[in-house]
């Protein structure tokens, strides 16, 4: 299911054993990495300095990669205090212009972490991103046509 030019010879590998309906985790700098997905998933460190990678850079070549059917963000709970719960959050915007066509579900904070503690999550990318909730669950598509 590769489709073009990523060239990271982990995440590359990660990709092709995950097919259809597997989800991809693109974490940010302050996600738990090693507990925040399920022990099968594969991890892929591209956390290289704080903000370097970002989601917003990995989805850049991912999305070229992989055929994306459908995303999940994270936002606050209800009843986060005011300061944790932002009017708008940056990334989301950035991530729906990036994925034309795709559905993005906003998953409150809790709910993503159990959504991706799921089963079906066959790759973490642990990146640098210092951006408030800029977690994004992919799920894979089909190859198109």
């Amino acid at each position: 299911m590769i489709l073009g030019p990523l060239i990271h010879p982990p995440l590359l590998s990660a990709l092709a054993r995950a097919g259809h309906g597997a989800k991809v985790l693109l974490a940010d700098g302050n996600y738990p990495h090693s507990t925040g997905a399920p022990a099968s998933a594969e991890r892929v460190w591209l956390n290289v300095a704080p903000g370097l990678l970002t989601v917003a850079d990995v989805l850049g070549v991912l999305r070229q990669a992989i055929a994306i059917e459908r995303a999940a963000v994270m936002v606050p709970e209800p009843d986060a205090l005011p300061e944790h719960r932002p009017e708008v959050i940056p990334s989301h915007g950035w991530y729906r212009e990036a994925l034309p066509g795709v559905r993005v579900d906003e998953l409150p904070r809790y709910e993503f972490y159990a959504a991706a503690a799921a089963g079906d999550v066959a790759v973490l990318v642990a990146t640098g991103d210092q951006a408030l909730y800029a977690n994004l669950l992919l799920t894979i598509g089909t190859r198109p046509a």
